[in-house]
């Protein structure tokens, strides 16, 4: 059990690859691998002197299939954590069918020079993966990941069917920026200014971004606005429970993001398409990227909770009738960092990773094929949770959410 190697070295993976050297009795050797070896050596430097763990670096071109194989091949790694851009979930895929590796990632790939969030690329490969004898986990983080996981523990233990669920996501933090983003800024802007778009009776209903807003009372944060947006989960658990009639996802924001976040969309810096500038080609959300803090090193100065969950209204299992179950975390920025030294987004973020990855090594989850974390048994996985850093509440509300 447990040779593992991770992609990627930004705030996520520093999260994860902390939690892995802490549970060496799963992650018995780990290898850290990304195109900067230093942010590598960084992480691994801040795992000896935090766990007492040695950790392996290596530099990688997650876009070099060829390189991916060889890096796999030569660490002898089982499985493959993707924790890079998910531009590279593609040819990381690929790489793991070459060297026979097993694959986890945290966020559906979508192509660099299209703002699209589908998972039918990565679909795509089923039968790769199944005639492989592989397993392939997508969105492994909280946000996909936790939220459809909590979605198939009420249907296992408290609901019989789910009829609508809404996933709301509350980031209660604060930290002395003007503006910053709560993960990569590329992604997360490209993710916040698409179109909005929700689950409802067979059909997706589009609405203009941040159109949509709820007040909600989130536990362990208190009231915040709430704004209706897409996410990938929303397809994953309409597609794999076919019974939802509406299925939406909300995420709160303060007027000053979204402020900033409309004035760089109106003056074109978040375009993801290329521009002249002084002779030089260049793309204006990568430039923009480059200005902006990087959330994975503001971990010190960010205050506050996170609250992350899922609101599911179906048939009781105990033939009640119709109930409704509000299923969440509550996340402390500042305990994350004095465990790991991160913060918040990216703990939780990373500590499902790791247990996603745990849930591979140790055989609860080897199916050969490519599998979305709602399909998946939860029961250890939620066990986890509660054992690492991210425990859980469930409560029975009186109503869904309204809008």
């Amino acid at each position: 059990m447990g040779n593992t190697l991770v992609i990627g070295a930004g705030g996520v993976s520093h999260a994860a690859v902390h939690k892995m050297a802490m549970n060496a009795d799963i992650f018995t050797k780990i290898t850290l691998a990304s195109r900067t070896k230093s942010k590598c050596d960084a992480i691994a430097k801040s795992v000896k002197e935090r766990v007492g763990v040695d950790i392996d670096t290596a530099e990688i071109d997650a876009m070099d299939v060829a390189a991916t194989v060889a890096l796999i091949r030569k660490t002898g790694a089982e499985i493959l954590v993707n924790l890079a851009l998910p531009y590279q979930d593609l040819k990381l895929m690929d790489a793991c069918l070459e060297a026979g590796c097993h694959y986890l990632d945290t966020a559906n790939y979508e192509p660099e020079d299209e703002a699209k969030f589908e998972y039918k690329w990565q679909w795509a490969y089923q039968d790769k993966f199944h005639k492989a004898g592989l397993t392939a986990i997508l969105g492994s983080g909280f946000d996909p990941g936790v939220t459809s996981v909590f979605a198939t523990w009420l249907k296992k233990h408290k609901l019989d069917s789910i009829r609508q669920i809404d996933v709301l996501d509350a980031n209660g933090g604060s930290n002395d920026q003007a503006f910053a983003t709560n993960f990569n800024p590329e992604i997360n802007l490209r993710e916040v200014l698409q179109d909005a778009k929700h689950w409802e009776r067979g059909d997706w209903k589009v609405t203009p971004a941040m159109t949509h807003k709820v007040e909600f009372d989130f536990p362990g944060i208190g009231p915040k606005n709430m704004y209706l947006m897409y996410h990938e989960e929303l397809e994953s658990l309409s597609t794999h429970f076919p019974e939802i009639e509406r299925a939406r996802f909300w995420m709160t924001f303060g007027d000053a993001y979204i402020t900033h976040a409309k004035v760089l969309q109106n003056v074109g810096m978040t375009r993801i398409d290329p521009v002249m500038h002084n002779g030089v080609e260049i793309i204006p959300i990568q430039f923009l990227k480059t200005l902006l803090p990087d959330p994975g090193e503001l971990g010190e100065q960010t205050k506050g909770k996170a609250c992350i969950g899922d609101i599911a209204t179906g048939e009781a299992k105990d033939g009640s009738g119709e109930k409704t179950y509000y299923i969440y975390n509550i996340c402390d920025h500042e305990e994350c960092f004095a465990e790991v030294g991160s913060q918040a987004v990216s703990y939780t973020t990373g500590v499902p990773a790791m247990i996603g990855a745990a849930q591979v090594l140790k055989g609860n989850w080897t199916a050969p094929g490519v599998w979305n974390m709602e399909q998946l048994d939860p029961d250890d996985f939620m066990d986890m949770l509660n054992q690492h850093g991210l425990p859980w509440q469930v409560h029975e509300l009186d109503a869904p959410v309204s809008f």
